[in-house]
């Protein structure tokens, strides 16, 4: 179920304590690694980091472009790195950090899907959010538009 929530802040006060704890430690790991120009903000139910409209107006949905979103949905937290869906290079490279980290990998195609804190390795998460700055980030998601 999407959260209702305006804030960030009433987004983690309303989680179970277990689960806030966990989306708290992951939010900490993207605060201390994402790259300046991006915003924090809630965004269609979750806790997402964006490239304000301020700076880039020109999206398909007049939305602000997405960049990494966290959420605590019913059976696990998903970790949405847009970074990584857009770039095959990012994506592969993505994978084989995780599997030389000896942690099970569930992964959509930007979604990493974990239950536990342990079950998500945090400095690996760091350096993907750290990968794009926003200008890259916005070079990404245009080369991704203009193939549409």
């Amino acid at each position: 179920m999407q959260s209702q929530a305006r804030t960030v802040e009433e987004y983690l006060e309303s989680l179970a304590e277990e689960r806030r704890t966990t989306v708290e430690a992951v939010r900490r790991v993207i605060l201390e690694n994402l790259p300046e120009g991006y915003e924090e903000t809630m965004q269609y139910g979750m806790i997402s980091y964006v490239v304000p409209l301020s700076r880039y107006p020109n999206t398909y949905n007049g939305q602000p472009l997405a960049y990494v979103a966290l959420a605590a949905q019913k059976n696990y937290i998903s970790l949405y790195l847009m970074g990584i869906y857009g770039d095959e290079s990012h994506a592969n490279w993505f994978r084989e950090e995780h599997k030389k980290r000896g942690k099970k990998l569930d992964m959509g195609k930007s979604c990493v899907r974990f239950k536990r804190l342990e079950d998500l390795d945090l400095e690996l998460v760091g350096k993907a959010v750290a990968l794009l700055p926003v200008d890259r980030f916005i070079e990404l998601y245009e080369r991704s538009r203009a193939k549409a």
